[in-house]
């Protein structure tokens, strides 16, 4: 008997190309059909074909509330009943930007997008436009959306220039792309001493979770913020991830790092298509209509969206929400490695906040290069295994998993159950 996600993936593919309208839902990377969901609430999703499972992609980082939370709800409900859009200023787009000013101290003045690639894509722009530079470098394994000059993997050596990994990106493009190894301080020094004068910014997600979970080793993020001082360079941290979830100020607030330009998205969202950047003043003010550099956005600041934005900060603030997510989150890794040694697999986790990795391999990576050595045909297996047993992680090996406030001791004793059995079964 077809199930009805199988039909509703075959009607897909009909009229949606691959029948997803973003790739990794495809399930390309762990095989089978994707999963159609229908409703969630809490740490639980429903699919089509009406089973339950327990959530650890959390709509790739936004529900750190977990879904459906009635607050949000609300603030959206009442939002909606006044407008949809306005296409134009709101006070309820200054109080979140005050929010985030507030709570991450590195920026003080913040735009409002409608992405995370429309908000890292305005910060390389504003970067450029500030310093009259024209180079980049970003990191290989480090996603900052799709625009053309960020979809660059690296070249053959460490101080060459990246090329294009998606057609449709001009080779001159990349040509203005540096890409390092994640966690390299020697490249970092070697790079800058050749080329500092010519870089623009260096965009980082300072803590990656875009190929798996990998944390900057000590003195990485520093040498970053040293070298873009020293040559007046733009430091962009990317934070569409880790804003406001592995620590209330973000990864720059942990690591006691100020970067001169951030990118948020995600959480802000509270679930609905809501980025920014923000960072210095003096930055911020070269864009239009204070400067010459262009953006714009008729969605921007969304009514709705920010609405579900307020709401979502508005919790994460409250005393202790970041201590018992992260509580959680570890018992969480602590549970499958103790599942992991008792069936005798090479299998090995960490977590940050309310993010974790799960690797294949018996150490957590520090690199892009160590993240493919990871074990993948296991991780699909483990995924699938996961699955059947009613726990849902993100289909993909190279991408990080997120929990919310919603989960507690049920969800986590649940999911390791299921962990012993699909760990036996590989």
């Amino acid at each position: 008997m077809t199930s009805r996600n199988e039909s509703l993936f075959a009607r897909a593919r009909e009229h949606i190309p691959a029948g997803v309208n973003s790739p990794v839902r495809a399930f390309r990377a762990v095989g089978g059909t994707p999963l159609f969901f229908e409703r969630a609430s809490g740490p639980y999703l429903w699919d089509a074909d009406g089973k339950r499972y327990i959530d650890y992609l959390g709509s790739w980082g936004p529900m750190v509330l977990g879904h459906t939370h009635v607050d949000v709800v609300e603030a959206v409900q009442a939002a909606a009943a006044k407008a949809l859009s306005f296409g134009a200023p709101t006070e309820s787009e200054i109080e979140l930007a005050e929010a985030i000013c507030r709570l991450l101290p590195s920026v003080e003045m913040v735009r409002l997008v409608s992405s995370g690639t429309e908000a890292t894509m305005s910060a390389i722009r504003l970067a450029r436009g500030h310093t009259a530079r024209s180079l980049i470098v970003k990191f290989e394994g480090c996603y900052h959306g799709h625009a053309d000059s960020l979809l660059v993997k690296a070249g053959s050596g460490a101080l060459t220039f990246g090329n294009p990994s998606s057609a449709g990106v001009p080779p001159e493009t990349a040509a203005h792309t540096l890409v390092l190894d994640f966690n390299n301080i020697d490249q970092i020094e070697k790079t800058f001493a050749a080329c500092g004068a010519q870089i623009a910014c260096v965009i980082v997600e300072p803590v990656a979770g875009n190929m798996n979970l990998v944390l900057p080793k000590p003195g990485f993020l520093e040498s970053l913020r040293e070298h873009c001082t020293r040559h007046g360079a733009v430091l962009i941290f990317d934070e569409v991830m880790t804003g406001f979830r592995v620590a209330l100020g973000g990864a720059q607030a942990r690591y006691g790092i100020r970067p001169d330009l951030t990118t948020l998205g995600k959480v802000i969202g509270g679930g609905l298509p809501v980025g920014a950047f923000g960072g210095k003043r003096e930055i911020m003010e070269k864009i239009a209509p204070l400067g010459p550099v262009y953006q714009a956005g008729t969605l921007s600041g969304n009514p709705v969206a920010v609405a579900a934005g307020l709401a979502t900060l508005r919790l994460v603030e409250e005393k202790d929400f970041q201590l018992k997510i992260e509580k959680t989150t570890q018992s969480l890794v602590d549970g499958l490695m103790a599942e992991a040694r008792k069936a005798k697999v090479i299998f090995s986790a960490q977590s940050i906040g309310s993010m974790f990795g799960l690797y294949f391999r018996a150490a957590p990576p520090t690199s892009f290069a160590e993240v493919m050595q990871c074990d993948k045909d296991r991780f699909n297996k483990f995924f699938h295994g996961m699955l059947a047993r009613g726990v849902y992680l993100a289909p993909s090996a190279y991408e990080a998993g997120f929990v919310s406030a919603a989960h507690g001791p049920t969800e986590i004793d649940a999911t390791l159950a299921a962990a012993r059995e699909a760990f036996a079964a590989l």
